[in-house]
């Protein structure tokens, strides 16, 4: 009795030496990921009747060591063709660092770039900074807001460069379906502080699953305002609504 007593401590004690170096182990080979992101691409070709062809390019990036400080950027590029004809080319590119002070607010600068031929604006460039708060922040959930100031230069064609300050406004929502599946939905605003009815407003909302490990569908609804544009013959609204193939990293 006293052979297996002894025989029975032996192994719990190596089995407790064990088990926090397994532990460790797993711990080593899954470190968390401090980049994050995904990049993708959709097509589509039609013929007959009617000749045109939609492609666009689209790109994530999230730099997240799990501290106080989020980097951001994305890029989208959106070109359509009717009848041998371009009838869409907008390119969308965006830089953003977040730096959080609290568990909920934070500050922000960020650094937008648009350029869209068909709404008459070669160029608009608006960095700016400002606060944020997170009003919900869960595991599922996330809801904050954010205002700031920066300052645009907006480039229309056969237009001298315009500059000015701008006030700003954003908003940003994510909900988890479940683990494959999630609701994104973005707003932006900027107001020129030389003419505040002269305001570009973004909004975005999409759907995101995942199909494999690395593959993900999206579906995304964006629509532009510009609410002064350089001549009566240019749309105020434009809109688009894209489905990509994302390969995520």
């Amino acid at each position: 009795m006293k052979g297996i007593a002894l025989s029975a401590g032996v192994g719990l004690s190596w089995l407790a030496l064990a088990l926090p170096a397994a532990a460790q182990g797993q711990a080593q080979a899954a470190p968390p990921q401090v980049y994050t992101g995904a990049f993708g691409a959709g097509f589509a070709l039609t013929g007959g009747n009617t000749d045109t062809k939609t492609f666009h390019l689209t790109f994530e990036l999230t730099r997240d060591p799990k501290t106080k400080n989020v980097f951001k950027a994305n890029a989208l590029y959106l070109r359509a063709n009717a009848q041998g004809q371009t009838n869409a080319d907008r390119l969308l590119l965006g830089v953003r660092d977040e730096y959080s002070f609290s568990k909920r607010a934070f500050v922000y600068g960020a650094f937008p770039y648009m350029r869209d031929p068909f709404k008459s604006i070669t160029y608009l460039l608006n960095p700016q900074g400002g606060i944020g708060y997170k009003l919900i922040a869960a595991d599922r959930t996330a809801l904050s807001i954010t205002g700031g100031a920066g300052v645009v230069w907006e480039k229309n064609p056969d237009v001298n460069v315009q500059t000015s300050g701008t006030v700003n406004l954003g908003q940003d929502f994510s909900y988890k379906l479940s683990e494959m599946a999630s609701i994104n939905q973005a707003f932006r605003a900027l107001w020129k502080t030389s003419d505040f009815a002269d305001a570009l407003y973004h909004t975005s909302i999409s759907l995101v699953a995942s199909i494999t490990k690395k593959a993900q569908l999206k579906v995304e609804f964006i629509d532009d305002y510009k609410n002064v544009t350089p001549s009566p013959a240019t749309k105020k609204n434009d809109t688009a609504f894209i489905t990509s193939f994302l390969y995520k990293f």
